[in-house]
């Protein structure tokens, strides 16, 4: 039988990103962290993480991982209905893509975790990797942009996501006079979430272009928009997001038709016990 304490361990540990802040959140020493981890190797006769520079699991280890969130989500269950073993409120560790995160996402959870009692500890990345988070056994669940579940786990559509190529009118006048071109495309800044997001070398090639471009970075879904706003690049915007500016002509499409309609997946573990089942009900609701 597997001892929890040392699985505990492991998952604080990449939660955490590192032995002293795990020991933190067990209330041990990061002493005690390390032996814990070392006795879970011996045990199993081969290492679980690999240490430097920023912990991660082994494939052995992520296949622990796995079974730690979903032990999780099953003790929550038993947890509601057996009232004394509860404790006072349940985590749940989820990958949420930020454009989400800065649109619709609160709306729909908000009353579900209160109604729960139900803790959010939200790891944000790009709709397109997001799912690697799952598989590594770092997260329970997590939205992305992928169809293909990962072993052990369910996948189920939620809708799209619209985005449009935005900038402001007077960004438009300026690098855009006479439409889009390549002479212009390649000079004109734009601005990108990350170096994982591929939304603006999507909607190029849909446009026929392929080349290098100038670009921000800017790793905030709020901090994008004001970016747009100030006149800095154009970039590839939630039109749910863009709305009442693009009402107010603050903001305007650079190419006029074209979109890029974003798949989002919801992604659980298949024996997730029903706390699981009731927040997947949530987030389907039209």
């Amino acid at each position: 039988m597997l001892d929890y304490k040392l699985l505990e361990a492991l998952a604080a540990v990449v939660d955490c990103g590192g032995f002293e802040k795990a020991g933190e959140v067990l209330d041990i020493s990061q002493s005690a962290v390390s032996q814990r981890i070392r006795t879970l190797e011996i045990r199993l006769g081969q290492p679980v993480l690999v240490r430097s520079p920023m912990p991660r699991a082994t494939p052995a280890g992520q296949r622990l991982l796995n079974h730690v969130q979903q032990v999780r989500l099953l003790e929550r269950d038993l947890g509601s209905a057996i009232p004394s073993l509860s404790e006072p409120a349940a985590r749940l560790r989820i990958a949420v893509n930020a454009d989400s995160l800065a649109t619709w996402w609160a709306g729909r959870v908000g009353r579900f975790c209160a109604r729960e009692n139900l803790l959010l500890d939200l790891v944000i990345e790009d709709q397109d990797i997001g799912l690697r988070r799952m598989r590594e056994g770092d997260v329970a669940a997590c939205l992305c942009s992928s169809p293909q579940p990962v072993s052990g786990g369910r996948c189920v559509p939620l809708g799209v996501m619209t985005y449009l190529p935005l900038a402001t009118p007077d960004y438009i006048h300026h690098h855009f006079p006479g439409g889009l071109t390549d002479t212009r495309l390649e000079r004109a800044p734009a601005i990108i979430f990350g170096p994982n997001d591929q939304l603006q070398h999507r909607f190029l090639a849909q446009v026929g272009y392929h080349g290098k471009f100038p670009h921000h970075l800017c790793p905030s879904s709020e901090g994008f928009v004001k970016l747009a706003l100030a006149g800095m690049g154009y970039g590839m915007i939630p039109e749910i997001q863009a709305r009442p500016d693009i009402t107010a002509g603050r903001l305007a499409s650079i190419a006029p038709g074209h979109q890029l309609d974003v798949p989002l997946y919801w992604h659980f573990w298949r024996h997730g016990g029903e706390m699981m089942e009731r927040l997947t009900a949530e987030l389907r609701q039209p």
